[in-house]
């Protein structure tokens, strides 16, 4: 990391090219493991409510919970970043969300579902997020900022496409072959997600933290003052930007969640295992559109790309509001259009995701609040986990069936144009404040 760029020396001593690839596989590895037990609900809404007894409102609260809880440790997790060894903490995040999972495979009671997602945001947020974000913009080079949050992205989608598909597979096995309820098939998904995340913990604490400059560290901490260091953020304006960039971006994301839900409605009536096949196969496309969308920011501008993708997701939702309307004249064509786009927005998505931690470098941020500035954007960018499935719970129960999905997927698609005009907006300022150098 350029001096020059980030204010400070950086603390860790990355020596080669090989030793920051395997560090960053190590932190792909471990984000790709320990959030998908968290949204089992974008493949498997309908049987989770069978499974767990409860409508699509009480799943809304469940996940309006652990977007709370979130919302309340992305500044906390941002200085614990800048002061916890990520060993640690990434180790006790995926042995602690892996047991949480074993008590989520009982179907316990609503209260305890409630505890239970308000664990998960502690181990998966307060504990979790800051530090692989603040480590992956550590040992990235200054021209390699797209690739590695794109190899981020991309690379821990593959590991959940990887184990979301393993689990379809037991999934359908254990239902469609062997004829057992589809109860016991989602408890068999949830064990194996589980004892992954158990597993992985285990092994990742038996691999070192990279070389520390201590007396560097130590430098840097008494530097930091908590609330001079928030003042400093409060007065960047592209930082503001691309929090707006983050929020936008995040709720096209939410709105993947609920592609099985959406094919399982009106006249679409696809089956549980279709709507799990097609929406396993949306999770093979993120390491396409993650790592693509990297590859493409470093060769041809991240603000550039992001703009693109998200103007473009827009029309993909689009899409989906209208599609269903021509299902009589040729109701195989349809689904299968509706098919591609479903894909395609997977991979606008990703990329989306994959990009728009690169902005950071447009905010002339020191590397020593660097975590604080992830838990600052990530404390407004996330903030759609505490209202949207809210939102999506009242709009999908106040009109049932194909029509909620629609009417959200609308305010969906408007935060999508809002986010692209929000980029550009960025990408002006920056372009002035080069000009002005």
């Amino acid at each position: 990391m350029d001096k020059a760029l980030t204010g400070v020396a950086p603390v860790a001593i990355d020596t080669t090219r090989q030793q920051r690839y395997m560090q960053l596989l190590l932190l792909v590895v471990a984000a790709g493991a320990i959030y998908p037990i968290l949204y089992l609900r974008q493949v498997y809404q309908t049987t989770m409510l069978e499974f767990f007894h409860i409508d699509n409102s009480q799943l809304g609260y469940l996940y309006t919970m652990l977007g709370a809880v979130f919302l309340f440790s992305y500044l906390p997790s941002g200085w614990l970043a800048d002061r916890v060894a990520p060993r640690f903490l990434i180790c006790f995040s995926l042995i602690a969300t892996g047991a949480l999972g074993l008590v989520y495979s009982t179907a316990p009671g609503f209260s305890v579902l409630l505890a239970v997602f308000c664990c998960w945001g502690l181990t998966t947020g307060l504990t979790f997020w800051a530090s692989i974000l603040k480590r992956v913009k550590m040992i990235a080079s200054a021209d390699e900022q797209g690739r590695f949050f794109g190899l981020l992205d991309g690379g821990r989608g593959l590991i959940e496409a990887l184990l979301a598909t393993v689990a379809l597979v037991i999934f359908a096995t254990a239902t469609n072959r062997y004829g057992l309820s589809t109860n016991i098939g989602f408890r068999y998904v949830v064990y194996l997600y589980s004892f992954v995340c158990i597993a992985l913990g285990i092994l990742m604490s038996l691999v070192k933290d990279p070389q520390v400059d201590t007396a560097a560290a130590r430098a840097a901490q008494r530097e930091n003052d908590l609330w001079r260091d928030l003042l400093t953020l409060l007065r960047i304006p592209q930082l503001w930007l691309m929090a707006a960039v983050v929020f936008c971006g995040y709720q096209i994301f939410w709105a993947t969640y609920s592609f099985s839900a959406y094919l399982q409605e009106g006249d679409l009536k696809m089956s549980v295992v279709m709507a799990g096949v097609l929406t396993t196969l949306k999770l093979w496309m993120r390491p396409i559109g993650g790592i693509g969308g990297g590859y493409l920011g470093d060769r041809f501008s991240t603000l550039n790309v992001l703009i693109s993708a998200l103007f473009l997701a827009a029309l993909g939702l689009a899409g989906l509001i209208v599609l269903p309307s021509f299902g009589h004249v040729n109701p195989h064509a349809v689904m299968a259009v509706i098919g591609v786009v479903v894909l395609l927005i997977g991979i606008l998505t990703y990329a989306i995701r994959g990009l728009y931690w690169t902005l950071l470098d447009s905010c002339g941020i020191p590397l020593r609040i660097t975590g604080l500035a992830i838990g600052l954007v990530s404390l407004i960018g996330y903030s759609p986990d505490v209202f949207l499935p809210l939102v999506n719970g009242w709009i999908t129960e106040r009109f049932p069936g194909l029509p909620g999905y629609q009417f959200y997927f609308s305010y969906i698609a408007v935060v999508a144009v809002i986010g692209g005009l929000a980029a550009i907006a960025l990408k002006r300022m920056t372009a002035r404040k080069v000009a002005l150098r």
